[in-house]
């Protein structure tokens, strides 16, 4: 494994450890992004379960022929992780950046999912 891998993933680790110790019970929204496409789910790490989950994969996404790739994606699934995550009764997450920088597509969702009612 490179350097710069070894690196990265010491820094998901940590990041994930430090937001699950001050956490203070509330679920964890978590981020991947890919060069296609962007995920995110609401996880509660004292259980151990997804309690809400989307993507730029889902057949609803897809119906315009964009790509996943790009910030209006990102706040399109940002806007749909939170309706999700209402209906389930969250309304306060804490937000799992992972590796990523708060920039672009990252920035994207999280300022959809706060503006459709999550707050973190």
């Amino acid at each position: 494994m490179s350097k710069a891998k070894v690196t990265n993933a010491r820094r998901k680790r940590s990041v994930r450890l430090k937001l699950r110790r001050s956490g203070g019970g509330r679920p964890r929204l978590s981020v991947f992004r890919s060069s296609k496409h962007i995920y995110a789910q609401v996880i509660d790490d004292l259980k151990g379960e997804t309690l809400a989950s989307a993507s730029s994969l889902e057949k609803s996404m897809r119906d315009g022929g964009k790509t996943g790739a790009d910030i209006d994606a990102a706040k399109a699934v940002g806007k749909l992780l939170a309706e999700r995550a209402a209906e389930k009764g969250v309304k306060e997450v804490v937000f799992d950046r992972g590796s990523y920088l708060y920039h672009g597509r990252v920035k994207a969702l999280a300022d959809a999912a706060r503006e459709s009612g999550l707050s973190f």
